[in-house]
């Protein structure tokens, strides 16, 4: 069965592979820490295409996805665990280590949000809607290669309702 959050021109590219049809896979990558997000695109050469109207950061505008050579890996689908995703991000510079490292100890969730853009309609924006929005969990660094695990919220063990009770806020339930 399809998914229902992609686009038919994605669905069609993926199934025929149409020539001089690029498919570019972006990420972007926030901690409430930074000042402006982390945004790559799998490919050598920049790209700029216009992000989702309902994005939390520059909605509907066009954005530049700066080059790197980064592999994401998608989560298996089993009953056992919660589905996680691999990232290994090639040449990153020690700069951009240490703020993964940072975003991960400072407790705040990084999130990891993974579009994509068909040529000829990335300034029409994504083909994935809502795109596909994950939190970082792990981050290990090498020399050249960042290797991070990202995973979805942990809905299982969230407190239901969200909000808490307490006499601060809710000064009624003081007797």
């Amino acid at each position: 069965m399809p998914d229902p959050a992609m686009s038919a021109a994605i669905r069609e590219a993926y199934a025929s592979a149409p020539v001089g049809q690029v498919i570019w896979e972006t990420l972007e990558i926030w901690h409430p820490s930074w000042t402006v997000p982390i945004r790559v695109v799998r490919d050598r050469v920049a790209l700029d295409a216009r992000i989702e109207a309902t994005a939390a950061r520059n909605p509907g505008e066009v954005v530049t996805f700066v080059p790197w050579a980064f592999d994401f890996v998608a989560p298996d689908l089993s009953r056992a665990a919660p589905p996680q995703a691999r990232l290994e991000i090639d040449n990153v510079s020690r700069e951009i280590g240490r703020e993964l490292d940072a975003a991960i100890m400072a407790g705040d969730v990084t999130l990891v949000i993974w579009r994509t853009y068909l040529s000829g309609h990335q300034l029409d924006g994504p083909e994935h809607l809502p795109p596909v929005q994950m939190e970082l969990k792990t981050v290990t660094q090498g020399p050249l290669r960042v290797t991070a695990t990202i995973g979805f919220r942990d809905l299982l063990n969230a407190a239901f309702p969200a909000l808490e009770y307490e006499a601060e806020t809710f000064p009624g339930l003081v007797p």
